[in-house]
């Protein structure tokens, strides 16, 4: 029987936030979902989920978006971890980065959360921080502009041209970690393009 695999968008819910750089993470998880034609919908984790596969006979995903705010993430995944019993090895949480450039894609497993406070919540609910990341560049803010300010703020109209394509090569990412693993996603995304 094929493993299952929790993949969790990061985002504050409501549609105040929905276009915003903190829910790269969740536009991720909708992209994977609407791949495969799939619609999320309640579950009792505290989530809205979809459960699909990656490919017909390949491992479960069960794909999630959190009902809560970013900064207590980690009580619906732990939720949802116990309820699909998936290892921290295999929950890939999908996510905004602030000291990746915009446009760029990184992969890790474990390490710190480095000032992200969902990644922060999730490694204390599940009591490890060694779960891998798509980490999914937005740069930071040029000029005195406040970091919390600008993770809450839209996309910018330079930056929205390119939007369509980050969001593809981060699902591509996710895809490709749980089908060849870590290091085989990390020698695509990582190298210079």
């Amino acid at each position: 029987m094929a493993s299952t695999w929790l993949l969790v968008g990061l985002g504050n819910p409501g549609p105040r936030y929905e276009s915003t750089r903190h829910n790269i993470g969740q536009m991720v998880i909708d992209e994977i979902a609407a791949r495969r034609g799939e619609a999320f919908r309640a579950h009792k984790g505290g989530a809205r989920v979809v459960e699909t596969w990656l490919k017909p006979g390949a491992e479960k995903l069960v794909l999630a978006k959190p009902n809560s705010f970013m900064n207590v993430s980690g009580t619906p995944v732990a939720a949802l971890a116990r309820f699909y019993s998936v290892p921290p090895e295999q929950i890939v949480v999908l996510h905004d980065e602030l000291d990746i450039p915009f446009d760029t894609v990184k992969l890790k497993v474990g390490g710190g959360h480095g000032g992200h406070n969902g990644v922060r919540d999730i490694a204390r609910a599940l009591g490890t921080a060694d779960f891998p990341r798509v980490r999914i560049g937005i740069g930071r803010p040029v000029g005195p502009q406040d970091p919390a300010d600008w993770v809450l703020a839209p996309f910018g109209k330079e930056e929205r041209p390119n939007l369509p394509i980050l969001i593809s090569d981060a699902a591509d990412a996710a895809e490709l970690l749980v089908a060849e693993g870590l290091l085989a996603a990390q020698q695509k995304y990582h190298a210079p393009r």
